[in-house]
């Protein structure tokens, strides 16, 4: 017999074998099944006469071998959850990716647990490598890395910097001049979000993103498995993300935000219930519809997933708008023609629809049952809400657990910028959300909060910092930048080994100070937080301030003050005593503000309550003005454009 037709015969037999069992529900059945296929696969070998009988052996062992282990993953496969109308081959693919990836995040998660133990040599090494590898650049040859040996030095050396010191550089690499801050060749021309001022333009590498799957992606994952093990399984996600718009810088660099889309995980797109064609759609409205379609028609999604908790909270707030529409396309097998989609999208989108009226009327009781809770309704498996809710995220991760998302767990796994990954979330259920910071993604140093302000302040190092104490993020990383001022504030709430577990506090760019009395973002949205709860029927929806010295002529010549607009949900009113609370919390919170309150030298604060829908449209404003994507979007609680602060006015009621 010929090895092509000897190849051929057990292929066949595998195919069949494996086709007819995952259609079975009885593992009693698998196994006589089993046994024939493998005494037909045996006996051809037998009678193949050419075959020298070690062969035989050998071939037949690997055969035995692979039909064992094929039966295993069989009935490993249907000992888990799975989505509904789920292929072979899809679910096979699912599988395979979620025990690599499991693998990978147990080997990940082993290394992160002994680099915790000796940090300032992991720190260290990661900024030797840096600079070694960079060493050859324009910047490294102007900084004279190749003579750097230590950290000590390279700090003594190389300025603290801010973006301004990288701005004509990185114009320079999108220019197309290769090697100027890394040796790597820059794939993406990264965009910030903008929160708080206008979005920069970074470096990112292939090899960044690699850095940040594994040290990030992969360590949360395992985080998350072993602490909700009902998602490992091999359900669908519905995850909320959209295909960005990309430009290109002159020399055909994309220019773009750098964070998960469609395209850059395209090889995932099979494990979440929207079809590829529907991330054709670059219309967030547009898109968004899709992906609540065909989420909705899937009664056993296991998670919900996306970058932040507001594109979460986004989504459900358009499904209590339109859920009337998505059924009617559930019920009768079509895709809206209200939605603006390319005929060969539509066509695509629409061979996958078919009538469903029985999915179309159990959603129906759902939502007229009303929308508290209403995610653990629709879908009765799902077990987690995966997306960042600390931060600026921190009211809607709040906002959903109380209303949409009632009864269902919340996961925020990485504390992470544009200018790469800097901690992951060891600790899922914890409400308080820390993250440890990852000592292989960047070198950190501390500025203690005290120093901020300094000309030339002294840093600390990781094994330096102290339990307690609020610090901001100067980092160097692998995409071109050394000694930046991230901005960031954290505070350190203890140590996992020897590394630093830190909490986001604010960014100094949203503080509020009209007299260097310096309010965070996070001291104002406590105070805030107070005042609605002593304002009867009243739910935040959605805020930021605005200091009066922005507002200039339109605020008349009173005290500097801040000016607040807030989205409310179950009052129309505020009268002002209500008010005031807001400024008494505050006061309460913040004892130089008080002070500063006394002596009359900051006025009272102006509370504007601002119309359902305006947060909304303000989003899309800020979007377009920082070229910042749905993916990566943060509101800017505390806004530095007049443009912003006048379009709020425009939409107070009261």
């Amino acid at each position: 017999m010929s090895p092509f037709v000897l190849k051929t015969i057990i292929n066949f037999t595998v195919k069949c074998f494996l086709t007819f069992t995952m259609n079975v529900s009885s593992f009693r059945v698998v196994v006589p099944l089993f046994l024939v296929a493998l005494s037909v696969l045996v006996a051809v070998l037998i009678q193949t006469p050419a075959m020298p009988p070690r062969l035989v052996v050998a071939v037949s062992a690997v055969g035995v071998s692979s039909m064992v282990g094929m039966a295993l993953v069989w009935k490993d496969i249907r000992s888990k959850v799975r989505g509904q109308g789920r292929t072979l081959s899809s679910l096979l693919g699912q599988y395979v990716a979620v025990k690599a990836v499991g693998w990978l995040g147990r080997r990940q998660r082993a290394k992160l647990e002994v680099d915790t133990v000796d940090v300032g040599r992991v720190q260290e090494d990661t900024l030797m490598g840096r600079l070694r590898k960079n060493e050859q650049t324009i910047y490294g040859r102007l900084f004279d890395f190749s003579s750097i040996k230590d950290s000590a030095t390279f700090r003594e050396r190389h300025p603290i910097t801010t973006y301004e010191h990288y701005r004509d550089l990185i114009s320079r690499v999108a220019a197309g001049e290769e090697k100027v801050l890394t040796a790597e060749k820059t794939s993406i021309l990264a965009m910030t979000s903008g929160t708080s001022g206008p979005s920069a333009m970074l470096l990112s590498t292939k090899d960044t993103n690699a850095e940040f799957f594994l040290q990030g992606v992969a360590v949360c994952l395992d985080a998350m498995r072993q602490t909700f093990p009902a998602t490992d399984n091999l359900q669908r996600t519905t995850k909320f993300f959209y295909t960005p718009t990309f430009r290109q810088s002159t020399a055909g660099i994309p220019i773009g935000p750098n964070s998960s889309t469609p395209a850059s995980s395209r090889h995932m797109l099979n494990l979440y219930t929207t079809p590829s064609p529907a991330f054709q759609v670059h219309n967030e409205k547009d898109a968004l519809y899709l992906h609540l379609l065909f989420s909705l028609k899937d009664p056993s999604v296991g998670i919900l997933e996306s970058n932040f908790a507001s594109t979460v909270f986004y989504a459900f707030s358009a499904l209590q708008e339109r859920w009337q529409e998505l059924l009617e396309d559930i019920e009768l097998g079509k895709v809206s023609t209200a939605l603006n989609l390319e005929p060969d999208v539509r066509v695509k989108l629409e061979a996958l629809m078919k009538p469903d009226p029985k999915r179309a009327a159990q959603l129906r009781a759902k939502f007229q049952a009303g929308f508290r809770g209403i995610a653990k309704r629709l879908w009765p498996e799902l077990h987690l809400v995966l997306a960042v809710d600390s931060g600026s995220n921190e009211i809607y991760g709040e906002m959903l657990r109380a209303g949409f998302c009632q009864g269902i767990p919340f996961y925020s796994p990485f504390y992470a910028a544009t200018e790469g990954l800097i901690g992951v979330n060891l600790w899922p259920e914890d409400p308080k959300r820390r993250y440890l910071l990852c000592p292989r993604s960047m070198f950190c140093e501390f500025l203690p909060e005290n120093s901020m302000e300094e000309e030339m302040p002294s840093t600390l190092l990781m094994e330096e910092v102290k339990d307690g104490q609020n610090y901001e993020l100067v980092i160097t990383n692998a995409a071109g930048l050394f000694r930046y001022r991230l901005g960031d504030v954290v505070k350190v709430v203890g140590f996992h080994n020897r590394c630093p577990i830190v909490e986001f506090q604010y960014r100094r760019g949203q503080m509020l100070s009209v007299r260097g009395e310096k309010v965070s973002e996070m001291m104002f949205l406590d105070a805030l937080k107070k005042a609605v709860a002593q304002w009867p029927g009243a739910q935040l929806v959605d805020y930021c301030c605005a200091e009066s010295g922005i507002l200039g002529d339109s605020m008349g010549g009173c005290d500097p003050h801040y000016q607040v607009f807030i989205e409310l949900k179950g009052v129309r009113n505020l009268t002002e005593v209500q008010r005031d609370k807001l400024d008494l919390c505050l006061q309460q919170d913040s004892a130089v503000y008080r002070s500063y309150r006394i002596k009359g030298s900051i006025g009272p604060m102006r509370v504007q309550l601002v119309a359902h829908g305006a947060f909304k449209e303000l989003r899309k404003q800020m979007m377009s003005f920082s070229n910042t994507s749905a993916n990566t979007f943060k509101m800017q609680r505390v806004l530095r454009r007049k443009e912003y602060a006048d379009f709020l006015l425009g939409k107070t009621v009261s």
